[in-house]
């Protein structure tokens, strides 16, 4: 479990295709306090550690995690938001976040908006009924709240988001592309409501 509070922002130093793709990431954490087998969420994908050293930790990527998370994320030189799994008594800064990406999500806008940068992301329509303004969203592993939501004619939702300035230094979405991939995780609980109301309209 995580908790969408970003405590590093990596890079990959390698991208190595084996079976599964191996990645090696450099980071600022103290890694001798990070064991073999530990969970670290990268940009919202709960990844194991499976080597290390003093700034740096590998993981190994299957294709079903490459083919569900953001094209290009896994790039050499490119950069993630880091977080430690959440340790029992830990404070709880953002929301209860799993580490397993629902979708990808595009880019839709980013203006300024007083000394914060307003977001529209477009999401697919498999996440349309789990979004809701002042509901938690994870957004490449960033807890955050949605401030508006829009449907679309084909289904898909566009949902507004405001990143204060510390949340744009602090973390990956400092820079923004057009078009930009994000990993999209929904609020957990959203998850089993959706789960259980898609059981209920089967059995009727």
């Amino acid at each position: 479990m995580f908790t969408g509070i970003i405590t590093d922002i990596g890079t990959i130093r390698s991208h190595d295709q084996r079976g599964d793709l191996r990645l090696v990431i450099g980071c600022g954490y103290a890694m001798d306090g990070v064991a073999i087998g530990a969970s670290i969420a990268c940009s919202g994908a709960c990844l194991t550690v499976v080597d290390k050293g003093d700034d740096w930790f590998a993981v190994d990527l299957s294709a079903e995690t490459v083919a569900r998370t953001a094209p290009g994320l896994w790039r050499e030189g490119g950069r993630l938001n880091l977080e430690r799994a959440l340790k029992v008594g830990d404070e709880l800064g953002g929301h209860i976040v799993t580490g397993h990406v629902d979708a990808v999500g595009h880019l839709v806008s980013a203006q300024s908006e007083g000394d914060s940068i307003r977001l529209v992301i477009r999401a697919p329509q498999q996440l349309a009924t789990a979004l809701a303004a002042k509901g938690s969203i994870t957004v490449d592993g960033i807890s955050l709240t949605v401030n508006s939501v829009e449907d679309r004619p084909d289904g898909s939702v566009d949902f507004g988001l405001n990143i204060i300035p510390h949340t744009a230094v602090a973390t990956t979405l400092d820079k923004l592309e057009d078009g930009r991939a994000f990993n999209l995780e929904i609020d957990v609980l959203a998850r089993y409501l959706d789960r259980m109301q898609s059981a209920r309209q089967r059995s009727v």
